[in-house]
């Protein structure tokens, strides 16, 4: 099928959809009506774009008998008009193409984020502490709320681990917005400790996991061992003097969850099994991305954890995104969360990635 083809099939269906939501029976049915709904929408962008890009076509041909004109300076009016509707072909083209590519499901989802210290001491639990407040301050910024789900401090005043939920209000893409953030982080600074002015180099993970819907995923209670116990704070001294930690444990893939947020068992229990079911979502994320992978020898990237990302260098006030060959000098700006020039960044190289990958299959 040619592009143009998926676009008109696209189209079509959107008027479809316009039908069927105009129908009394479909109206008095608010499953239905909010799913057909929610179709619509999803396409909406692409379609208003598609007709965009056909009224500058519809213009280029009412334009092309001006550029024979006797009239030299009309000729020379219609090849400026023609210059400028060939670019905003171009760009309208190039944003089709990004918006006709599969779509990540989990793109309109909101976050579980998980930052832990890595390699370091406790100089990577204090970088760790620096990437929480990034962040967090970066959700401020976009108007995001963030809610703590759990926090283990480090005896230096840092973070051994911070799980949090970052959620936008309707129409906000925070998975979308941050997906690429998973990996690790490292860090080249003069730790505050060091008394002769070494550079030290630490380290810290990012995991970005969409939330996920009790529909998502379907967890069996045989398949859970739960285990309760005091809070805990940092050397060792006890938060509160009730059993309310909740600790799980998914007992087929081994992964464990430990909340001590809340003095409510019950709440840390609820908060345990949000976390629990946004890492196996990410499981079968991963799964279904390498097999697509696979199928289409599309060359890709995941962000795989495992691979240094990022490096903060404090010296040179210098920020590289490794994945891409990003350079930027403006590190205490970034610290303080503004990297949505890296976001952009990030996105705009990804989308480049997977066009080759589906120009590949064609």
């Amino acid at each position: 099928m040619s592009f143009f083809d998926k676009l008109a099939e696209v189209e079509a269906r959107y008027q479809e959809l316009e039908v069927q939501l105009a129908d009394p029976d479909v109206l008095a049915k608010q499953n239905a009506f909010q799913k057909l709904a929610k179709e619509r929408a999803e396409i909406e962008d692409l379609v208003e774009t598609y007709r965009r890009l056909k009224q500058v076509l519809r213009e280029l041909e009412d334009n092309a008998p001006l550029l024979r004109e006797s009239d030299a300076e009309m000729r020379a009016m219609a090849r400026e008009e023609e210059q400028r509707l060939l670019t905003q072909r171009t760009e309208i083209e190039e944003r089709l193409k990004i918006l006709l590519l599969p779509k990540d499901p989990n793109d309109d989802k909101n976050i579980v984020l998980e930052i832990r210290a890595g390699t370091g001491g406790e100089e990577a639990s204090l970088f760790a502490a620096d990437l929480f407040r990034m962040y967090s301050r970066y959700a401020e910024r976009k108007r995001w709320r963030v809610e703590i789900l759990n926090l283990s401090e480090s005896s230096a005043g840092g973070i051994k681990e911070a799980v949090a939920l970052i959620t936008a209000a309707a129409g906000g893409k925070v998975f979308s917005e941050l997906k690429y953030e998973s990996g690790v982080h490292r860090v080249q600074r003069v730790p505050e400790t060091e008394a002769q002015g070494r550079i030290h180099t630490s380290a810290a993970t990012v995991a970005v996991l969409a939330e996920a819907e009790e529909v998502d995923v379907r967890i069996e209670d045989k398949d859970l061992r739960i285990e309760v116990m005091r809070s805990g704070g940092p050397g060792g001294q006890s938060v509160n003097t009730t059993d309310s930690a909740v600790q799980i444990m998914h007992i087929p893939t081994g992964i464990i969850v430990r909340c001590q947020q809340e003095k409510s068992q019950h709440k840390n229990r609820a908060t345990a099994m949000r976390i629990l079911r946004s890492k196996l979502l990410e499981i079968e994320r991963e799964k279904q991305e390498t097999a697509e992978r696979d199928a289409r020898r599309a060359q890709v990237k995941s962000g795989d954890r495992s691979e240094k990302i990022r490096t903060y260098n404090f010296p040179q006030d210098r920020i590289t995104d490794h994945r891409i060959g990003l350079t930027k000098h403006n590190l205490s700006k970034v610290m303080d969360g503004d990297i949505q020039e890296i976001v952009d960044a990030l996105r705009t190289f990804y989308q480049a990635e997977a066009l080759r990958g589906e120009s590949q299959t064609l």
